[in-house]
């Protein structure tokens, strides 16, 4: 009985370290459970600047197909290759950063083609030697790469002068575009430097995700006309933030880079498999940083088909909650960061 009462008052110390144990065992699998995306690439993949336009890069809204547990972090910028990349130190800054288990998605190609010698590089030589760059660095720091090949550029054109550059088919003022012949068949404008993401990834055992494909069927699906609607194509006085209007068949709009970043979120948790669980699907996305589909929860709402079961995601900041009947039949998800104001 001594020996009973001896032990009695550690029972609780005994019971609150076991707590704490487990507690540290959940925060830990927490931690875990997080996931990092870094991406790397050219404007086709960058941020904008939603406030000055509605471009957007595909990496820009693919936080709204993934889930809470994934944070994608999106280095991309605009006219960059794989060279300049390198050059201009930002490859470092996103090497400094990478963490063993972090991703680390690569897509480079269109400013590779350009003549400037500061972005050229050749596929079969410099082009794949930067593409092992990245692939090894990331894989130094225990990162995992996942290497990309560069989505299509909207070509019907049936004939266009032979160059290195696309500023024919991204022609920045409408009411000066040239008349361009198409027809229904649309045209590669990347050739071989489609073939060295492919080829590298095979050499280096690494995932590869055909985006060029992906982007191809989708346009040539869509056909010459439907598929302006997922592009920069605006007529004069149509938006307010391109007032002159623009034809750019390389640029994706709003809703073209959600269309695309959908597909290519599918097409990545195929060829890697511990991102399938955390990929999701709404049908409508609300941010006030551009991600989304719209700006506002009204704007979101008013786009609901009558009758239709719609979910609508909210992707961070404060919100005033809307009045919703059952007619609707809307369900919002409240994302990250997001909550409902006071």
């Amino acid at each position: 009985m001594k020996n009973c009462r001896f032990f009695q008052p550690f029972a609780p110390i005994v019971g609150a370290g076991a707590l704490l144990f487990l507690l540290c065992l959940l925060m830990s699998f927490k931690q875990d459970s997080h996931i990092r995306i870094f991406m790397i690439g050219d404007s086709t993949m960058a941020n904008k600047d939603y406030a000055k336009t509605p471009e957007r890069g595909w990496g820009m809204v693919l936080p709204c197909f993934f889930d809470d547990d994934v944070e994608i972090d999106n280095h991309a910028v605009n006219g960059r290759s794989s060279k300049s990349f390198i050059s201009e130190g930002r490859w470092q800054k996103v090497v400094e950063q990478i963490r063993p288990g972090d991703y680390v998605f690569i897509q480079f190609g269109h400013n590779d083609e350009k003549p400037q010698p500061e972005r050229h590089t050749d596929p079969g030589t410099t082009f794949d030697a930067n593409l092992r760059k990245f692939v090894g660095e990331t894989r130094e720091r225990g990162g995992i790469p996942v290497l990309f090949n560069a989505v299509v550029r909207r070509n019907f054109v049936v004939e266009v002068d032979k160059n290195d550059d696309d500023e024919k088919l991204r022609n920045i003022d409408a009411k000066n575009a040239p008349i361009l012949v198409e027809d229904d068949t649309l045209r590669d404008t990347h050739g071989a430097y489609l073939d060295s993401p492919r080829n590298v990834a095979r050499e280096m055992g690494c995932a590869f995700v055909d985006a060029n494909r992906i982007t191809h069927d989708l346009e040539q699906s869509l056909g010459r006309e439907g598929s302006k609607r997922l592009h920069m194509w605006f007529e004069e006085g149509q938006h307010p933030l391109v007032p002159n209007g623009r034809s750019d068949n390389t640029h994706y709009n709003i809703y073209g880079a959600h269309v695309v970043a959908r597909l290519l979120a599918e097409a990545i948790c195929h060829e890697v498999k511990p991102l399938a669980k955390h990929l999701v699907s709404y049908d409508l996305s609300v941010a006030n940083d551009g991600r989304g589909d719209f700006f506002t929860l009204d704007e979101a709402l008013a786009a609901v088909p009558r009758g239709k079961k719609t979910t609508i995601q909210v992707l961070g900041g404060e919100w005033p909650k809307p009045a919703i009947t059952k007619e609707t039949k809307v369900k919002i998800v409240m994302r990250r960061g997001a909550k409902w104001a006071k």
